[in-house]
Order: structure tokens, then C-alpha cells, then sequence
């Protein structure tokens, strides 16, 4: 028989038990509906995609020789009879296109949640630097690209840079109105009990920000993709970005096609794969409704 807390009636315990199992459920059920949902937005998704290929290629009567579509791309990639060195050479690229967008999605998003913090803890610096990053974000990253390879090299450095400036400022906002978003009655009940600026930032406006933080990091990944292949264009080579160029000079097209169908798989997927975790992790912190 379980003991009960001296001061607590059995049906009171009862009662508590019955309603803990019921939050339980209630939990479990919500993550399963998020998991759902998740699971049959991203099979939408791709079904949409392959319908607006296929239309598109039909619609504009684009020339076989140019314009491919999913079944040349599946020959291409399985039963050409170089296929193998195909899927060899394009997701060979495709892995370094990755490793590039690691390091431009981990670069950006840390910037963005750091300096969101000190936004946060001082309205000054938020009123003089904001204003500067909104003009630097509307100067066409391209033309930023020769001064970033001068002061950066082609290597390394610039790929971090290039990638970590795609994913900044669209994830600065979304991080920066999601920890404005605190209740007010909580920061005043944190201010009433003696916590400072930074125990309200880690108590209130951080666990508050979550299901922006979420939208960032979903927002970014497609955009550090970008931002990879960019670097590989303008910067360092390698990867799909730096091989694209060369497949469209040489006229082959369904190797660019590949490539393209390839990277978009990529983000769409590791898109949707964020969208699964962040509507999972809110459901199960009772946050589902802000999804």
C-alpha cells in the first residue's frame, strides 16, 4: 500500500494520482497529434513539390534536352549505367555542402542568440545596434562577398562568415521578439523578489522565447544551405555550390538538375525534421497552442 504524506487524506492522494495520469496522457496524446501533424505537413510538402516540377516543366514546354524531371533524375542517379559514379561524385558534394551549412547555421545562430541576449538586457545597445544591422542586412551579400574574401581568405573562415551572415538576421528578429514576448506579471513577480535583469532573461524571457527560438533555427536551416552554397560559389569551391557552374558550362543537365533536386531534398527534410522536434518539445511543455 503506497504511504501517504502526513496531513493528506487516501482519497486526496488518490485524487493527485488520478490527475497526474491524466497530465500524462494528456501530454502524451498532444506530442502524438504534434508528431502527426509534422509527419503529414513534410509528405504534403513533398508531394507538392514533385506536382509544381512536373507542372512547371509542362506548363513553360521547356525543352527535354534542358529541362528534367523526377524520372530523368532517378535514371540518373540508379540505373544509367554510370549511376554509381554519379551518386558518388553528387552526394560526395552534397556532404561538403552540408558540413558547409554546419558551420554557417551553428556560426549565425549563436551570434543571433547572444546578441539577442544583450538586446535584452540593455535597451541602449538594442536601440544603437539594431538600426545598424537591419542596413547591413539589406546590403546585397554578394556584393559584401569581395571585401569578406579579403579580410577572410578563401578558406575556412569566409564559409563560417558567409553562411553565419544568412542566418543572422532573420534569426536575430524571431530570437529577439520571442524574448520580448515574457509575460510582464512574471518579470515583475521576478523584480519583486529581488532578481536581476539577467535572472529574468534566464528564468522568464528565455523558457518564454522557445517556440520563437524554434522558428529561428527552422527558418535558418534553409537558410544556412544557402549560405553554404554561396560560399561555394564566391569563396572557396567545392560542394555543389562550387560543381554547378562547371555542370552548366559542360551542358550537363542532369547532373545540375540532380544537384538542385539534391540540395532542396536536404533542406526540405532537415526543415521538416526541426519542425517534428520543435512541435514535439512545445507539445510536451504545454506550449502546443503556439506552434
Amino acid at each position: 500500500m503506497t504511504d501517504v504524506p502526513p496531513g493528506v487524506t487516501a482519497s486526496a492522494a488518490e485524487q493527485t494520482a488520478k490527475l497526474n495520469a491524466e497530465i500524462r496522457r494528456e501530454t502524451r496524446n498532444a506530442t502524438l497529434r504534434a508528431l502527426g501533424r509534422s509527419v503529414l505537413t513534410f509528405v504534403l510538402t513533398i508531394v507538392a513539390v514533385l506536382v509544381i516540377w512536373v507542372g512547371a516543366l509542362w506548363v513553360f514546354q521547356i525543352s527535354p534536352y534542358v529541362g528534367k524531371g523526377p524520372i530523368d533524375v532517378w535514371n540518373f542517379l540508379f540505373t544509367m549505367p554510370n549511376s554509381e559514379a554519379n551518386r558518388e561524385q553528387l552526394f560526395g558534394q552534397l556532404w561538403v555542402t552540408l558540413g558547409h551549412s554546419v558551420v554557417g547555421f551553428i556560426a549565425g545562430l549563436v551570434v543571433a542568440l547572444l546578441v539577442a541576449m544583450i538586446f535584452q538586457l540593455s535597451k541602449g545597445i538594442e536601440h544603437a545596434l539594431m538600426p545598424m544591422a537591419m542596413l547591413l542586412r539589406s546590403v546585397p551579400l554578394v556584393a559584401m562577398a569581395p571585401v569578406i574574401i579579403l579580410i577572410f581568405g578563401r578558406d575556412f573562415a569566409s564559409v563560417a562568415v558567409i553562411g553565419g551572415i544568412v542566418v543572422l538576421f532573420p534569426a536575430l528578429v524571431n530570437i529577439v521578439f520571442g524574448l520580448k514576448s515574457a509575460s510582464p506579471q512574471m518579470n515583475d513577480l521576478v523584480t519583486v523578489y529581488g532578481g536581476s535583469s539577467w535572472t529574468r532573461l534566464r528564468k522568464v524571457a528565455l523558457p518564454s522565447s522557445l517556440p520563437e527560438f524554434f522558428a529561428a533555427v527552422r527558418i535558418s536551416v534553409p537558410g544556412a544551405i544557402t549560405g553554404a552554397l554561396l560560399a561555394e560559389w564566391l569563396a572557396v569551391g567545392g560542394g555543389i555550390g562550387g560543381a554547378v557552374g562547371g555542370y552548366i558550362s559542360g551542358a550537363q543537365f542532369s547532373a545540375v538538375w540532380t544537384a538542385v533536386v539534391l540540395v532542396t531534398g536536404a533542406a526540405l527534410i532537415l526543415y521538416n525534421v526541426v519542425q517534428i522536434l520543435e512541435s514535439v518539445a512545445l507539445a510536451r511543455m504545454g506550449m502546443g497552442n503556439r506552434v
